[in-house]
């Protein structure tokens, strides 16, 4: 049998790999792109409820 001469190079990464590498990178930026719009949309709507609440409670004097 005879061989491929080795070149020293280390082979690449097969393109699948690649592929896969990077459709998981971008799955996990819209993941976390996602996760902080809705943090942000529960911390407003906790702002809006606690100013409504504060506002619907008659002042004690």
């Amino acid at each position: 049998m005879t061989h491929a001469p080795d070149s020293g190079k280390t082979p690449k990464k097969p393109k699948k790999l690649d592929a896969r590498s990077a459709r998981l990178a971008a799955a996990l930026r819209s993941n976390l792109e996602r996760r902080k719009m809705q943090q942000r949309q529960r911390t407003t709507q906790q702002k809006t409820e606690t100013q409504a609440a504060a506002r619907a409670q008659p002042k004690e004097r």
